[in-house]
C-alpha cells in the first residue's frame, strides 16, 4: 500500500519516523526508539568558537530556497563506502511535505553554492530535525544555530533530534525516554509554532541574541 504524505505525519504525531535500510531500498520502515534525542530549546548550547563563525557571518543563511538540493546531498554517502538511510521514497515525500508548507530546509551557502544544511519537519509546536550535511566546515552548524533561534522566536516547544550522539551533546540535546517523549510531544502538538516569524535575513549575532533570551 503506498505511503502518503499523510501517513508520514501521522507517523510524527504517534512519536514515531520513517527510515529505509538503504538508499537503494524501497520500503520504508517506522523507527521507534527507547531513548530519543531532543534540543531542549532553553538550553541550546553554542560553542564560542561557532559562535565566532556565526557572528562573522561566513555563510548566508536562506530559508526554502533549495529544499531539493538539501535533502539530495543529505542522501549522498558521506564516503565512498557508506550509505544511507535516505531512499528515492523519503526524497519525494517530503518533497512533497516541502510544498505543503510542512518540510522545511534551513541553507548555507558561499559563493553562490550551497555548502551545508538541515530539513525537517514542522507540526504543531515540534520541529523533528531529519538530517543535515555539510561540505564546508561549520556549515551545517550555523545553520543549526539558525534554526534553534527560528524555532526560539516561532514558539516551538520541542526540536527532535531523534538519536542522541556525542556531536549532539555538545549543543546540549539529552536523552529523554520514549515515554517523556511522548509527553513532550502532546504537549508541543496541542499548540502551534510559527516557522516564519523570525524574518529571513536576521545576522548571526541576531541568531544568537533570540536563543540567548530564551536560556
Amino acid at each position: 500500500m503506498p505511503i502518503s504524505p499523510d501517513d508520514i505525519l501521522d507517523c510524527y504525531r504517534r512519536g514515531v519516523f520513517p527510515m529505509a535500510d538503504s538508499r537503494d531500498d524501497d520500503r520504508l520502515y517506522v523507527c521507534d526508539p527507547e531513548e530519543r534525542a531532543i534540543y531542549p530549546l532553553g538550553a541550546f548550547h553554542v560553542p564560542r568558537r561557532l559562535a565566532r563563525t556565526v557572528r562573522a557571518e561566513v555563510f548566508a543563511i536562506r530559508v526554502d530556497t533549495a529544499f531539493a538540493d538539501v535533502i539530495a546531498a543529505c542522501a549522498a554517502p558521506r564516503v565512498a563506502s557508506a550509505d544511507t538511510w535516505i531512499n528515492s521514497e523519503i526524497r519525494a515525500l517530503y518533497g512533497a511535505l516541502h510544498m505543503r508548507g510542512e518540510a522545511h530546509s534551513v541553507e548555507a551557502w558561499r559563493g553562490g553554492a550551497l555548502v551545508g544544511g538541515l530539513y525537517g519537519v514542522a507540526l504543531g509546536a515540534a520541529f523533528f530535525g531529519e538530517s543535515m550535511f555539510s561540505t564546508e566546515r561549520d556549515a551545517s552548524k550555523v545553520a543549526l544555530v539558525h534554526l534553534v533561534a527560528r524555532l526560539c522566536v516561532g514558539g516551538f516547544r520541542l526540536l527532535d533530534a531523534q538519536f542522541m550522539t556525542p556531536h549532539l551533546a555538545r549543543f546540549g540535546a539529552v536523552s529523554i525516554s520514549r515515554e517523556t517523549f511522548h509527553t513532550l510531544l502532546g504537549d508541543a502538538l496541542a499548540h502551534d509554532g510559527d516557522f516564519f516569524r523570525l524574518p529571513a535575513d536576521i545576522s548571526g549575532a541576531q541568531a544568537l541574541q533570540s536563543i540567548a533570551q530564551t536560556s
